[in-house]
């Protein structure tokens, strides 16, 4: 069985939880120790139990408390060779043997093969992950400025998919936000605004997506609510029933519930 859990997601902090019958592995720690721990005793997880983290990229809300829970806890983590020379304090915090590095060819976690590939993103190297399992496919896919062929190639026959969701552009216009930081937000390495979003979750749902989790969204620039109607509306503009998928939106402070991925 493979199982996904939002423990947090959003511009403050990120980190998901993955599950199969054999291995557990986090995908990013964008919040303390204290935190992580408190939400994966929510979820009846000993932190000691995790396999492995995979880090996506090295901004603060992705790695927050990295090196101290791998230290604490005596976890492996995966990362690309820019992604680790960009987080130099987090790295000094790591035991040597659970520095490990990918490049974006296939790995394995226990029974989890993982595939990364590149996103574009104002970081050294990002990353999203594409997971397979008892021939079952998740796809991690946040921090995204813009989508292209080469993601959604990726994305294509995952059967669950965590997707970006993370600012709606007329919120956005009138935020409080410097004007510079508008612009990255909405730029091409910046993230994917509710309405991509939900044009990427229509083109999949011919591909045999099944459910779909949006996440990453901005507390300032974004309600939960809204990008939910933003997505239903483009399903529906695409002629694409509601049933046909599961849509939900990941809580941003909090545990999301458990997901089957079938």
């Amino acid at each position: 069985m493979f199982k996904f859990c939002s423990l947090y997601s959003g511009s403050s902090g990120n980190c998901s939880f993955v599950q199969t019958d054999t291995t557990k592995i986090l995908i990013d720690v964008g919040e303390s120790t204290k935190k992580i721990v408190e939400a994966l005793q929510l979820i009846s997880i000993e932190p000691s139990s995790i396999d492995a983290i995979l880090v996506t990229h090295e901004h603060s809300d992705h790695v927050k408390g990295l090196g101290l829970f791998s230290k604490k806890f005596n976890i492996p983590i995966y990362a690309n060779k820019e992604t680790w020379d960009a987080m130099p304090k987090q790295k000094e915090k790591v035991l040597e043997e659970n520095i490990k590095y990918f490049s974006f060819e296939n790995f394995e976690i226990g029974n989890i093969k993982v595939t990364p590939f590149s996103i574009p993103h104002d970081a050294a190297n990002p990353c999203g992950f594409n997971l397979y399992s008892d021939n079952k496919k998740m796809s991690i896919a946040t921090d995204i400025g813009h989508m292209d062929k080469d993601i959604i190639d990726h994305l294509t026959n995952s059967s669950f998919l965590l997707l970006e969701a993370n600012y709606e552009p007329e919120i956005l216009k009138c935020s409080s936000y410097p004007y510079m930081l508008k612009e990255r937000i909405k730029g091409p390495n910046g993230h994917l605004s509710n309405s991509d979003a939900g044009k990427t979750i229509s083109y999949l749902s011919s591909y045999g997506l099944k459910n779909v989790m949006l996440g990453h969204l901005s507390k300032e620039n974004n309600f939960p609510e809204l990008a939910y109607k933003t997505v239903v509306e483009e399903l529906i503009e695409n002629n694409i029933s509601e049933n046909l998928l599961t849509l939900t939106v990941a809580n941003r402070y909090n545990v999301s519930p458990m997901i089957d991925v079938s």
